[in-house]
């Protein structure tokens, strides 16, 4: 009887600790396109055996989701889109603070964004914001080819131009946070103002509007370059514009959130994902961003962030919770409103 009791306990311990070996897991909130998004849970799944469950959102949408969850974190780490919201989560204390070992891998530009959240977030990849349009519907229409902010606002392009909602997208929230930067803030109302009387069509997600163009839906989306390149190289009739009077830019970021269930997990995944070989994945999808690291590979038909007139872009101010807060408030008084 002895021997069964131990026999059975023996198995219950065995159990146990099988159990707890299998426990390891990650709930991964992406911010990034569906594909890449899928590729890195995959890709750290095989190299780590962690069982990752990933939920891909817009990354206003993702802010929105990780604030509503504060008190009860369901997320371990957020991956992907723009900075502003990344940095407003940092000041929110939404995210925790951890510095990676693998830091001294990282472009300057990555380390700054680190340093300017309290090591909350960090520099994933950079991105240049434009638009493409599709030349084969350009045509069609008779339209003269676009070059410059400005051109977007003139009456032969009304219904033909099609961007985000800033309040659900980081890359429209970059759009209104550049405009205002460029033109002033009154200058950058006006301007989103005009826009406005062009757009068809608020999408929630960032890259859907040269998405819509690649398919001819749109004439002209406002995106960051690299999804526009996306839609060319994948054999789309889009041209890639940078905007003759300058544009911004964003540096997509990684955060692990604040009370995550699986802190362990959630660095080793860090640490991952700023490695060279996780961010060389970027190329299996077609994504042309340039990475963070230092020795990963960027495509060369990724935009030329160096031919790019680029503004010295806030991130600290316009990642900020109060401005963010603020410009999305006045865009949906003063903007959003008005007829188109």
């Amino acid at each position: 009887m002895n021997t069964l009791k131990l026999m059975l306990g023996a198995s219950a311990l065995a159990f146990a600790a099988a159990g707890s070996a299998q426990a390891e897991k990650l709930t991964f909130y992406c911010s990034a396109q569906e594909e890449w998004c899928q590729l890195m849970a995959n890709s750290f799944q095989d190299a780590t055996g962690i069982d990752v469950a990933m939920t891909r959102k817009s990354s206003g949408e993702t802010f929105a989701q990780i604030k509503a969850e504060a008190s009860n974190p369901k997320g371990d780490v957020w991956w992907g889109g723009t900075g502003d919201p990344h940095l407003q989560a940092a000041e929110e204390g939404l995210t925790a603070e951890y510095i990676s070992p693998m830091r001294d891998q990282l472009h300057p530009w990555a380390i700054s964004q680190a340093e300017s959240a309290g090591n909350r977030t960090i520099g994933i990849y950079s991105g240049a914001l434009g638009y493409g349009y599709n030349t084969d519907l350009l045509a069609a229409n008779n339209l003269p080819e676009p070059a410059s902010w400005a051109d977007l606002t003139k009456p032969e392009y009304k219904g033909h131009v099609q961007m985000a909602n800033p309040n659900s997208s980081g890359t429209a929230y970059t759009t209104l946070a550049t405009m205002v930067q460029l033109f002033g803030e009154d200058g950058g109302f006006d301007y989103m103002k005009g826009l406005h009387a062009n757009i068809n069509q608020y999408t929630k997600s960032g890259s859907a509007p040269i998405k819509a163009a690649g398919r001819g839906e749109t004439t002209i989306g406002i995106v960051f370059m690299h999804d526009a390149v996306a839609q060319a190289v994948s054999g789309f009739p889009v041209k890639v514009v940078a905007p003759a009077e300058g544009t911004g830019y964003e540096i997509g970021s990684m955060s692990i959130i604040e009370g995550a269930r699986n802190m362990e997990e959630a660095k080793k995944f860090y640490d991952w994902a700023l490695s060279a070989e996780a961010q060389n994945l970027a190329l299996q999808v077609k994504a042309f961003q340039v990475p963070s690291n230092v020795g990963a590979e960027t495509s060369p038909s990724a935009p030329d962030m160096s031919s790019i007139k680029l503004i010295d872009y806030d991130f600290k101010t316009y990642g900020s919770s109060d401005e963010r807060k603020r410009l999305l408030k006045k865009w949906d008084d003063e903007v959003s409103v008005l007829p188109q």
